[in-house]
């Protein structure tokens, strides 16, 4: 055979690969509202920048017919590319090929890019549609899941790992996706659950639709499993390369930095009025970061989910930080499990990727109740603490109102290795409020007297006078500065800047056992 009939030869079985999957299973992936695997990609990546690996891998399984339907590439696309000319590796699952089922060749393809990424420090992301281990492939089929997964947990923290749920996913296909970063789910199309509904009705007899089960706003917002939700796929790829724009290549880089418009001496008038003047009065601490971030941009992370912590993604003169607040707005701003598990997740990837931490504080204290104890509230507040005190990168809490027990401490005080701490002049910092401080140290006092109301008024008064303020923690240097609400972008910008060549180390150990 001649230079020339081998090219065309070439050619001829790329073509048969760009169309492994048939016409109908094609038409049917659009008639769902679904790219196929290559649309994707090519939506994904910068244009024309897709290399693709392990075209020509076909599987050797025989029986139940499987030999003689052997496509090229099998039933996931893999290969690399840049997003705003940054690399990346990427798979996309194929559900036009054996219903993007997975079989041994198609975990091979899946962990090489895999291996690539961690041996290049580089960021890889994963399309998830797929009918779950190829049942003709048996137990070869989970082993593959397992490979794949350790490979997740080696690369967790070297490298960003982000899962984009487009379809099915379920049963151990759901646990990669869940070891990764981020999940970002497509909105009625996409669904993830480790036992279907059917099976669910078998063993429990509960009804239930797969959108009620495993649908993307019930894990947005019920399971907290899914980071974004979008309504199509192309926002959801727009979603991961606006991401991106975020994060640094691997945990031995910085995150990017962005020239803005933004001026870093902007001094917002308006954040003195942001606080109420009863201090039970809701505000929304949303308005707080927009006014203090780069042009009020702010990439908000599980949105839909613990909604009285608010966590997310913003920059500060170009600079990225990663930001986590109380939300006054909901639940008061209290603590509880949902939060915390919320909170400890964010500010340990953070901390992985070299983000710096801005923590805006107001907190009564940890949500109380019998269910909040039962299930569990000292086990997982704990693991919101546990993460503070292990981050070594920069760290800047400003304290907007209330700061009381507990939960001052876990939102990042100066005992826990804070580096700078500000506050404004509506601070009260406390062991708790006037009203539960004046009913403990006075009772005998207050039932002693002819009109305790009156005289429990007065006390109030007087403790919230000497002790609802800021200056008493300032005094004790665990303030390092009360400042002008409408300083603090200015303040936190100043605090970045001293504090960008931090180095901090723990002492050498395998691991930690934090609490679980």
């Amino acid at each position: 055979m001649g230079t020339e009939a081998r090219i065309e030869q070439l050619r001829a079985l790329r073509e048969q690969a760009l169309h492994a999957g048939t016409q109908r299973a094609v038409a049917r992936q659009h008639e769902q509202g679904k790219m196929t695997a290559r649309e994707r990609i090519e939506a994904l990546l910068d244009k024309g920048s897709f290399q693709e690996i392990d075209q020509f891998v076909r599987h050797q399984t025989t029986g139940f017919g499987m030999e003689d339907k052997r496509p090229y590439g099998d039933a996931v696309l893999t290969g690399h590319g840049t997003i705003e000319g940054r690399p990346v590796f990427v798979f996309a699952e194929d559900f036009t090929v054996f219903g993007g089922s997975l079989g041994k060749v198609v975990a091979d393809k899946i962990c090489k890019v895999m291996d690539l990424a961690l041996k290049t420090g580089t960021p890889v992301i994963g399309l998830k549609d797929s009918g779950g281990a190829r049942i003709q492939e048996g137990v070869a089929a989970l082993d593959g899941y397992g490979r794949i997964f350790e490979r997740n947990v080696r690369a967790s923290g070297v490298i960003p790992q982000i899962s984009v749920i487009m379809g099915p996913c379920a049963g151990g296909a759901v646990y990669s996706p869940a070891l990764t970063d981020f999940i970002i789910q497509v909105d009625q199309t996409s669904h993830m659950f480790i036992t279907g509904p059917d099976v669910i009705k078998a063993v429990t007899g509960e009804e239930v639709t797969m959108e009620e089960l495993g649908g993307a706003m019930t894990h947005a917002s019920k399971s907290g499993v899914t980071h974004f939700v979008y309504a199509d796929e192309q926002e959801a790829l727009d979603a991961v390369r606006y991401l991106l724009s975020y994060l640094p290549q691997n945990n031995m880089e910085m995150p990017p930095s962005y020239p803005t418009a933004d001026r870093p001496d902007r001094i917002d008038d308006e954040l003195d009025a942001v606080i109420p003047d009863s201090p039970s009065q809701p505000y929304d601490m949303k308005t707080v970061i927009k006014t203090v971030l780069d042009e009020g941009e702010f990439f908000e992370i599980n949105e839909h989910w613990a909604q009285n912590l608010v966590i997310g993604l913003g920059r500060l003169n170009g600079h990225c930080v990663g930001v986590l607040a109380n939300q006054p707005a909901v639940l008061a701003g209290t603590l509880d499990i949902e939060a915390s598990e919320k909170g400890a997740r964010f500010v340990r990837f953070c901390d992985a990727f070299n983000i710096p931490l801005i923590v805006f504080v107001d907190v009564p204290g940890f949500l109380p109740g019998v269910d909040q104890e039962h299930g569990g509230i000292i086990r997982h507040g704990a693991k919101l603490l546990y993460a503070f005190c292990e981050a070594t990168v920069p760290r800047v809490t400003v304290i907007t109102r209330k700061a009381y027990g507990g939960a001052y401490l876990v939102m990042n005080a100066r005992g826990i290795r804070a580096d700078l701490v500000f506050a404004w002049p509506s601070a009260e910092i406390a062991v708790m409020g006037a009203q539960g401080a004046v009913n403990i140290i006075h009772r005998r006092e207050i039932e002693s007297d002819p009109d305790p109301e009156a005289r429990r008024a007065e006390l109030i008064a007087d403790y919230e006078e000497r002790f609802n303020n800021p200056y008493v923690a300032a005094e004790l240097g665990l303030v390092d500065e009360v400042i002008e609400p409408r300083e603090t972008r200015v303040k936190l910008i100043r605090a970045m800047e001293v504090l960008r060549n931090k180095r901090e180390t723990l002492p050498p150990k395998k691991h930690g056992n934090g609490p679980q």
